[in-house]
């Protein structure tokens, strides 16, 4: 059974961009997405809404761009090799290979993903991770606080879902980031 897990670069204030949208301020350098590269290696699906899916299609095409650094070429290779579900109601359709189009967020149709899948999901941007959280199918945190205060925008957890959570992993990087791992603390 695959974990479903949310992860984003966010503020220290807890924002994964600023009231324009801008997120900048978070992109990975070299060490932090090798990292990345790392930990994307068991994702073999990837969820997205439709902003975080127009947001993520550059990498379809990123490995025929030239003077590419191994890493990003490395993360091209995993984004292309992993399923993608894109959830909206005003695209037309998907540009990338191994994705599908959903209408709607079902969670029971996600629980049963996970249920049949052997490697982890993701669910990628706030929006539509604060539906998969508020149906309690997220099993782990994966936050990349970047050191900027975003002061406002879109908020990388909903205000609306109290969790306890546990500590599985941190690492700090030479850039500032700091890569938190948090589990769901069982209630039991």
């Amino acid at each position: 059974m695959g974990k479903l897990i949310y992860s984003m670069i966010t503020s220290v204030d807890g924002y994964v961009s600023d009231r324009d949208g801008n997120f900048g301020w978070g992109a990975p350098e070299a060490e932090s997405h090798e990292f990345i590269n790392s930990i994307s290696q068991g994702v073999g699906t990837y969820l997205y809404g439709r902003r975080m899916y127009e947001t993520m299609i550059y990498w379809e095409t990123a490995h025929t761009l030239p003077d590419q650094p191994p890493y990003i070429l490395e993360y091209a290779r995993v984004w292309q090799a992993a399923d993608k579900v894109v959830y909206s109601t005003t695209l037309d359709g998907v540009t990338s290979g191994r994705t599908r189009l959903e209408r709607t967020f079902d969670p029971e149709a996600v629980r049963r993903l996970k249920a049949e899948s052997d490697r982890d999901l993701t669910v990628d941007g706030p929006t539509l991770a604060a539906h998969a959280i508020r149906a309690g199918l997220v099993d782990e945190y994966q936050l990349f606080v970047g050191p900027a205060v975003a002061g406002g925008g879109h908020r990388f957890f909903p205000g609306d879902v109290p969790a306890d959570l546990d500590l599985l992993d941190h690492r700090v990087f030479k850039n500032g980031v700091v890569y938190l791992r948090y589990g769901i603390q069982d209630s039991a």
